[in-house]
């Protein structure tokens, strides 16, 4: 019998369909009110009532991050000005940022997506939750604060980086729960298990979020800190912010909210979908977001949909953890290589540990090499340093048809950073 609970609704599928059928027809007649998105829907002939069925949702036109630029510093506004409440922005690296504007009722549903997330994360009012994700133009912070706030936790708004203030908070105030990046968390973790303080705080729950974390790294944090279990959560400035989906304590992907989003996982060349199961890319469709809401938007993430039941008995679907971007694939020597399938390979070794870096170089012969380095599992020894590189290699070539020079390394010896770990330095 599942647990009653106060965010999460319980409903079934056929639920969830009418739901998703009633929030696209509203997604539409919204859309129109901004004239990019009005011209685009023209373009296709598709009106609202034309909307009989969810498979009616491939009639539409994809949107990208261009149709964000092309509309700055407000792109794709679909509510007066005025009755914008709240800005973002996205951490990009080239050109002008992508922003995206928030109404009253967009903010009220971020926090509810954020607050679904730490009950699904089995965490209840009495938790105190300590916030060491980015604040200001960021989502995550502001996310992490509003949801924490919305459930009921007191919230200790911190921020990334300064080890010192959180640790001696963790100590001072108890803080219960602790949202951060992944290699943040890890830091953290290390730092605690070095100084031995293990029995001077009380955190039971992680939860990370903003970059890919192996089972490994997850498995490190919660035995450094003792912790009743961490959990990933995924989310991005166009769906709100964090909190679109988390996995539970089976760790067999993660939740989506189906009733706030519809997600589609398409072949990113063809825009067809895949098979059930299959990887692709996630385009999604927002169902009730007012000022800014997404048409089969690329988010150019690539994942997939996991088919059947999920053994903590929540009916809402779930996707797969990040593989990487469509947009960020390493092209080596003709073949195509994502982070994440290194990092699955690299799970299979207990004797290695969860960090690793790839270093892409090209030699005076115009030929690529890459190195993978790994660390070392902690407390194992070097002596089979060789023959774990060599059987690495080996799987790496089986899984992914390309010869990689290994390297392991020492335990904490690759860089520990408070934010995004740099795992791809390609100097060719």
């Amino acid at each position: 019998m599942q647990t009653a609970r106060r965010f999460i609704p319980q409903l079934t599928d056929e639920q969830i369909r009418e739901k998703q059928l009633q929030g696209l027809r509203y997604t539409l007649r919204q859309a129109r009110n901004s004239p990019q998105y009005r011209a685009r829907l023209d373009s296709c002939g598709v009106q609202p009532e034309d909307i009989r069925s969810l498979d009616d949702l491939r009639l539409l036109p994809t949107s990208d991050v261009e149709d964000l630029r092309q509309g700055y510093p407000l792109p794709l506004l679909c509510v007066p000005p005025r009755e914008v409440v709240r800005i973002h922005a996205s951490s990009g690296t080239t050109g002008k940022r992508k922003i995206l504007a928030y109404s009253r009722r967009d903010i009220e549903t971020f926090s509810l997506q954020m607050a679904r997330c730490y009950e699904l994360a089995g965490l209840t009012p009495d938790d105190r939750m300590q916030v060491a994700v980015g604040y200001g133009l960021w989502t995550a912070g502001a996310g992490f604060q509003l949801g924490s706030e919305r459930f009921g936790m007191l919230t200790i708004p911190v921020g990334p980086g300064n080890l010192e203030m959180h640790l001696q908070l963790l100590r001072d105030v108890g803080a219960t729960c602790f949202g951060a990046t992944a290699s943040m968390a890890l830091l953290l973790a290390e730092e605690v298990e070095r100084a031995g303080l293990r029995d001077e705080i009380r955190l039971r729950k992680m939860i990370c979020g903003a970059e890919t974390r192996s089972e490994k790294m997850r498995l490190a944090i919660e035995s450094k800190l003792g912790l009743e279990g961490s959990y990933d959560i995924a989310g991005m400035t166009e769906m709100y912010g964090p909190g679109t989906a988390i996995d539970c304590d089976a760790h067999t992907g993660l939740h989506y909210w189906a009733d706030l989003f519809i997600i589609e996982v398409l072949d990113p060349a063809t825009l067809q979908p895949v098979p059930e199961g299959e990887t692709g890319e996630m385009v999604v469709t927002s169902l009730c977001k007012e000022a800014v809401p997404l048409l089969r938007y690329r988010t150019h993430d690539l994942t997939r949909l996991l088919p059947g039941p999920c053994a903590c008995g929540l009916n809402m679907p779930r996707h797969d953890r990040i593989l990487g971007r469509s947009d960020d694939m390493i092209i080596y020597r003709g073949v195509n290589i994502y982070p994440g399938q290194i990092m699955e390979v690299i799970n299979a070794f207990p004797d290695l540990g969860g960090e690793y870096q790839i270093a892409l170089s090209r030699d005076e012969r115009s030929l690529d090499h890459l190195t993978l380095t790994v660390e070392r599992a902690q407390n194992r020894t070097s002596g089979g340093d060789a023959a774990l590189a060599e059987a690495l290699a080996r799987r790496l070539h089986k899984a992914i048809l390309a010869r990689i020079e290994v390297k392991v390394a020492d335990y904490a010896s690759l860089p520990r950073t408070f934010s995004k770990s740099k795992r791809v330095i390609d100097t060719r």
